[in-house]
């Protein structure tokens, strides 16, 4: 069972800048690919961002040249930096993680709500 929990979230005004983290309780080498999902109220939960074991990051087309996603394997987390935040970027967001094995098994974060608005 590998546990994430994430951390950053909060209220920032259009155009400003939030950090998101998401601290794996396993080392990355056990997993395939980790990164980002939001869920807006209403809509279905959608693809943000990830970063596969190879370091190739990944990114939905509505976040690229904004949001940048990193990892710290020291500290076994997965950073989302959000610049240029808009007003439909407010979602809660999720950090997931894929386990390599036989099936691969995909673990959720709780979710951290980011909310833009003036």
């Amino acid at each position: 069972q590998v546990q994430l929990v994430e951390s950053g979230g909060g209220l920032v005004q259009p155009g400003g800048s939030l950090r998101l983290s998401c601290a794996a309780s396993e080392s990355f080498f056990s997993m395939k690919s980790m990164g980002w999902y939001r869920q807006a109220p209403g809509k279905e939960r959608e693809f943000v961002a990830a970063v596969t074991r190879g370091g190739s990051g990944k990114y939905a087309e509505s976040v690229k040249g904004r949001f940048t996603i990193s990892t710290d394997i020291a500290t076994r987390t997965v950073n989302l930096q959000m610049n240029s935040l808009k007003p439909e970027d407010t979602a809660v967001y999720f950090c997931y993680g894929e386990k390599n094995g036989f099936p691969v098994k995909t673990y959720w974060g709780q979710g951290t709500q980011v909310t833009v608005s003036s």
